[in-house]
């Protein structure tokens, strides 16, 4: 019997309603236009205000525009298959949007690792601040995440490209899963489904270790804050910023950590929605946006190009 390979894979999506299809369609163009303008604004403000030119507005600079390329691995795609019902997807084409949207959602784990620890440095020991975390050491940092992300997540990635693909060729999520790829080939994926494991436990569960133990710092720095006024703006801000981690490793640990469902699930779709659209939506707004630096190097450029329109 004459094998015929794969050459394009159907994704079954979100959902099988097309009610459904056209409210979530709705829902992600606005997701995507706010993570967009949220990201943009980000980035454009610390690039052009003096007084954002600090190490902690570096980081996240970087991280407004990881989140960019992150999302715009397969949201695009997703909108038009929400919109014309086109469910399919060539196998290149699958293949791209798995090694970006897996290397740029690694460098995302490491980006929040990074920006966590500047966030140590800065209150827990705010007089080595600027020795420790100078212009080099944020660069060399931020290279360390890029370089740490595809040395991690490049070795599996070739061997999944490398796979056979015989039949079936359908795919109960809306982008190209890597545990889902394994399951569709037509041969023993064992080893590559233990070194993606390794990979993943080194990714997830080693970052969470530095930013837990960042902010387990940070909270026991502001208990000491003489100040209750001091200590409630210190832990509104904290607070902020360990719930959208805490949504973002929750699951991402319970859907990748744990073993992999045969054919994908529901649960699996909703989960890698939450983390994928969701918590990138919430990150420029928690992260930057709701800064009272920001807040006034915003309104004061927006001020300033009223007055040159006006002018």
């Amino acid at each position: 019997m004459k094998v015929v390979e794969v050459v394009e894979f159907i994704l079954l999506g979100l959902t099988n309603s097309r009610c459904l299809e056209i409210f979530l369609f709705m829902f992600l163009v606005i997701a995507y236009f706010l993570i967009l303008l949220g990201n943009i604004t980000v980035i454009t403000i610390t690039l052009v205000d003096h007084c954002l030119q600090t190490p902690m507005y570096y980081f996240l600079r970087n991280f407004a525009l990881l989140e960019i390329t992150f999302t715009s691995t397969f949201i695009p795609n997703t909108l038009y298959s929400l919109l014309t019902e086109r469910k399919t997807i060539s196998l290149p084409g699958c293949f791209l949007q798995m090694l970006l949207f897996f290397y740029l959602g690694t460098c995302t784990f490491f980006h929040v690792a990074a920006m966590s620890f500047d966030r140590y440095v800065a209150i827990c020991r705010p007089l080595h601040y600027t020795t420790i975390m100078n212009s080099r050491f944020c660069l060399q940092l931020v290279l360390a995440c890029w370089a740490v992300s595809f040395l991690l997540m490049f070795p599996p990635t070739i061997m999944i490209v490398q796979l056979p693909f015989c039949g079936p060729n359908v795919m109960n999520h809306f982008y190209c899963d890597t545990s889902l790829l394994l399951q569709l080939s037509c041969t023993d994926t064992g080893f590559i489904e233990e070194l993606m494991l390794i990979v993943i436990i080194i990714i997830i569960p080693g970052t969470l270790i530095i930013t837990a133990i960042s902010y387990g710092c940070i909270i026991v720095t502001i208990l000491h804050i003489p100040s209750s006024t001091g200590r409630k703006k210190a832990f509104s801000t904290c607070s902020a910023h360990l719930m959208v981690v805490m949504i973002f490793y929750s699951t991402s640990i319970y859907r990748y950590i744990r073993p992999a469902q045969r054919g994908g699930q529901h649960s699996d779709k909703v989960l890698s929605f939450f983390f994928s659209v969701v918590t990138q939506m919430l990150n420029p707004y928690i992260y930057s946006l709701r800064n009272n630096q920001v807040k006034q190097a915003l309104k004061g450029s927006m001020l300033k190009a009223f007055s040159i329109v006006k002018g």
